[in-house]
């Protein structure tokens, strides 16, 4: 008995001798945050930005979805016409999930051709009652001759009436992540329960250019000819400024002129948002002076890709000492030019950082900002499989942690 006693005391301290051995030499854990690189570029003095008119307005980077100027950009409004672009995302998004063809033959019932003002009332694509025509041509009519009676046709043969399918665009809104939105109809005539905002709206215009470029295509085009009449699309950005693609205008006597816009130039993308102007030509002067304003004055940077390493932290109980952290997705900023050296990269991990960890299983966060501001926030991810040590691993690990808290 004494003697087993002995030989255990004697194994007992070779371990923590051992463990003392090992501790000297194993470095504290700690991650240590890959810098932010950092390009030459000479600071450029930004003047005021524009005095745009309207109830509520915003200027989005559409990379990172940043708004980078805006007015009340939550504030209920009536989004009118551009309604119909939260219209044209639930047919495309029914479209890619099987349930609808463009080739679908749509019959305009009458409440469709009244176009929900009695036949009279709002823009209209002039489509005969009981006619058939095509979902494509009527969804080229909705968008670019903003017709409420290829809205109604639309909604009533998606989901049976406008009513079952204002509950579709609801849902849609939710998933695209539109907090301050509620619809009530297809077209955007108006009505108490019908409203949005001007950042939902550039949310919306943002997940229609990802999810549906071809769609999307469909509003750059200047005109249309349905049933022999040619109408011309409303948005007059199209002709002023060939970088402009898109988005939809709206007007109502109680709305004001309403344009969403968009534009590329040199690999950069933004979506201005003008709500509740005073006219037509004064909703594209504002929303022409938002997007030079946001090229001129502001630069977009990809710091990590998708996949790189952000860091190796050293990692407890694992097989490795150590486990690689990175983005699932690139990290890109939008900042006003001559301001990118002042980003902060700034990254929460647990402490410790204890094994196991899966491929794509969060691990941390990373966060960018500027000026006190937090830019963008992402999950750290595991890069790489680490799993567990064995049994003597983890018991080392576990006296060199506690040894580190006394």
């Amino acid at each position: 008995m004494l003697k087993s006693l002995a030989v255990g005391k004697y194994w007992l301290l070779c371990l923590v001798l051992w463990s003392v051995a090992v501790l000297a030499e194993t470095p504290t854990p700690g991650p240590v945050p890959a810098p932010v690189p950092k390009p030459v570029a000479a600071p450029a003095p930004a003047p005021q930005p524009p005095g745009v008119e309207g109830s509520a307005w915003l200027l989005m980077d559409y990379g990172t979805g940043q708004v980078l100027l805006g007015h009340d950009i939550d504030k209920r409004v009536e989004p009118a016409s551009i309604t119909k672009v939260m219209t044209s995302y639930v047919v495309s998004a029914e479209i890619k999930a099987g349930k609808l063809s463009p080739d679908d033959q749509v019959r305009i019932s009458e409440n469709a051709w009244r176009g929900g003002g009695g036949g009279t009332d709002g823009s209209t694509s002039f489509l005969p009652v009981n006619s058939t025509i095509a979902l494509k041509d009527l969804l080229h009519g909705m968008i670019i001759q903003s017709g409420n009676d290829a809205s109604i046709a639309l909604a009533e043969h998606v989901a049976g009436s406008e009513e079952a399918f204002a509950s579709l665009m609801n849902a849609y809104a939710e998933r695209i992540g539109m907090t301050g939105s509620h619809f009530v109809n297809a077209h955007g005539l108006p009505h108490p329960e019908h409203y949005s905002t001007a950042h939902d709206i550039a949310l919306l215009s943002r997940a229609l250019i990802r999810d549906f470029p071809e769609d999307y295509a469909i509003y750059k085009l200047k005109e249309l000819t349905l049933n022999g009449i040619t109408q011309h699309n409303r948005n007059t950005l199209l002709w002023r400024d060939p970088s402009v693609d898109g988005i939809k205008t709206g007007h109502t006597a109680s709305a004001g002129f309403c344009l969403a816009a968009s534009a590329e130039r040199e690999g950069m993308r933004l979506i201005s948002v003008v709500m509740g102007s005073s006219g037509e030509k004064k909703r594209a002067d504002d929303s022409q002076a938002l997007l030079n304003f946001g090229f001129r004055f502001f630069e977009s940077h990809t710091i990590y890709a998708a996949g790189q390493t952000v860091v190796e932290s050293p990692i407890w109980k694992g097989e490795r000492d150590s486990i690689a952290l990175g983005l699932q997705e690139p990290l890109q900023v939008t900042v006003q030019r001559g301001k990118y050296e002042q980003i902060k990269a700034v990254m929460d991990l647990p402490k410790p950082l204890l094994a196991p960890y899966s491929q794509g299983q969060q691990v941390g966060t990373l966060r960018l900002s500027l000026d006190d501001q937090v830019l963008i926030e992402k999950p750290l991810v595991a890069l790489v499989d680490l799993p567990e040590a064995g049994f003597f691993g983890r018991m080392s690990d576990e006296l060199l942690l506690w040894w580190e808290s006394d």
